[in-house]
């Protein structure tokens, strides 16, 4: 069979091959393709009734642009979000939206996210990039030699007014591409069972004895995933799918769960993140060897970005990818073709390399703690995790969330981290002074607010096995794109977490 797509494959190879990437531009080139985007959209909206409300006929330029449309969120759009949901035409966006992406995300509440048949390229598009770009840089066909999954919400929908309205993942499931159909696992009735215990159990079963070779999901659901199937065979995953060779993740940070997937596995296979979301699929791991993520300049998304410095702001300064500097943590803001209007998705990044232009997510600009005036973000206290477990070699991480712990006396509040472990610290006390002292390194104003004797250091609270999952049940998010927020900037997580162990 695979030998009936090297034609397909080939031809992407001689396409790609040149640049590498169709992404892979200079930063001087991706913002001429950038602004380029923005014209083509403005112009196409003109008459649409958000163009109306905004004088797109009277923009010429990018400035006139910020001047005309400002950073908005969820709140600032549903008054146009509602009229398309009521049958309303040329809103945001030209016609109506073939799908709402329908979202609980872990800040707010329910979300209907427009996808025009526009913007659902870039959603099928980006997963064809990724896999092209392994392909090349394995210069090998053997991973698709089998069967591809990606573990994903329900494909169900329902219909309002002749728009769809699901999950993201379960809309992409209608628009798999032709040359992976016959290698996509699970059946189509498996997938669309609702409660997801079931529903990996019954993917578990369906699997096994099955040559799979690529895995895709979110790192904690893969790992439920791989412990149903040791629990029903007795066996590592690598004696269940020994030619599985790539894990494709994103939506949570990858590190806190790797140790304990590959050894689920019994070896250690390539990894390639992803960077996903309702609203767009924005960056992608082209090499297996360079964990950052190519930012995609020409796939139907005009990127903005903010400071986070700058976020407090009335009017934070807003830039393109032609000003951007590494390491520097910014907002993105996004503009879709879709209908979304710089529109500020909660995702924070750093860029890693201008030339071609590479991210690194580092965490949520509404996840953080900055109860006593920290500012804490998940990049530190993910990295804090990290080097603690890379010197406690014993230890291995189930899941995690850190919140503040205030108490009415100097000196008394810390950060508390609730942590389910697989393997415990030997020394549960300098495994809890070595995650601190980590992150004193990394962020000064915490520093300060210890060594000053505002904050004591962090405490860690030791949850019982599947504290999380119950959690996620409780609330009605287990599986799909659900996870558990890393950070809190209050205790109301922390508590709730705690009245369920």
């Amino acid at each position: 069979m695979i030998y009936k797509l090297l034609p397909f494959f080939q031809k992407f190879y001689r396409i790609l091959d040149s640049s590498y990437s169709i992404q892979d531009k200079t930063q001087n080139e991706a913002d001429t393709i950038q602004k380029k985007i923005l014209e083509k959209f403005i112009k196409k909206s003109k008459t649409t009734e958000f163009g109306i409300d905004h004088n797109f006929k009277k923009i010429r330029n990018y400035k006139d642009y910020i001047r005309n449309v400002s950073i908005r969120d969820y709140e600032d759009i549903k008054i146009y979000i509602e009229k398309i949901k009521k049958g309303k035409k040329n809103i945001l966006w030209p016609g109506k939206p073939k799908y709402f992406a329908k979202t609980s995300g872990t800040t707010s509440g329910a979300k209907f996210i427009p996808i025009t048949k526009e913007s659902l390229k870039n959603q099928i598009n980006s997963a064809t990039h990724l896999l092209i770009s392994y392909l090349i840089d394995k210069k090998s066909l053997k991973s698709i030699n089998g069967r591809v999954m990606f573990i994903s919400g329900s494909p169900n929908l329902i219909e309002e007014n002749g728009i769809k309205i699901g999950r993201l993942s379960g809309i992409v499931n209608y628009h798999q591409p032709k040359y992976l159909k016959h290698m996509i696992l699970p059946s189509k009735e498996v997938n669309k069972i609702e409660d997801w215990e079931k529903k990996i159990e019954k993917i578990a079963d369906e699997t096994i004895g099955k040559d799979l070779r690529i895995l895709g999901g979110i790192p904690p659901w893969v790992q439920m995933y791989f412990d149903i199937l040791t629990k029903k065979t007795g066996k590592k995953i690598k004696e269940i799918f020994p030619n599985l060779s790539l894990l494709c993740h994103g939506g949570v940070n990858f590190e806190p769960y790797k140790e304990n997937l590959f050894n689920s596995i019994g070896k250690r296979i390539d990894t390639l993140e992803t960077f996903p979301a309702s609203e767009g699929f924005f960056a992608y791991q082209n090499l297996v060897k360079d964990e950052d993520l190519l930012l995609q300049i020409n796939s139907g998304i005009f990127y903005e970005f903010i400071d986070t410095k700058e976020l407090e702001n009335k009017y934070p300064k807003r830039i393109t990818v032609g000003e951007v500097r590494l390491d520097t943590n910014y907002a993105l803001i996004i503009t879709t073709n879709a209908g979304l209007w710089s529109y500020m998705i909660g995702d924070t990044v750093k860029f890693t390399s201008l030339n071609p232009l590479k991210i690194k997510v580092t965490g949520r600009t509404k996840q953080f703690i900055s109860a006593f005036g920290e500012h804490v973000i998940v990049e530190e206290v993910d990295l804090s995790l990290k080097k603690a477990c890379e010197k406690f070699k014993e230890v291995k991480i189930v899941e995690y969330t850190v919140g503040p712990k205030i108490i009415n006396k100097k000196g008394k509040s810390h950060h508390i981290w609730l942590i389910e472990f697989k393997s415990k610290p030997n020394n549960l006390s300098l495994f809890e002074n070595e995650i601190d002292k980590n992150l004193q390194e990394l962020n000064s104003y915490y520093k300060d607010l210890i060594q000053d004797n505002i904050l004591n250091t962090l405490k860690i609270k030791v949850l019982k096995r599947e504290s999380f999952i119950n959690f996620m049940k409780s609330i009605g998010k287990l599986g799909g794109q659900n996870k558990v927020p890393r950070l809190s900037n209050n205790d109301k997580l922390i508590n709730k977490i705690l009245k369920l162990n």
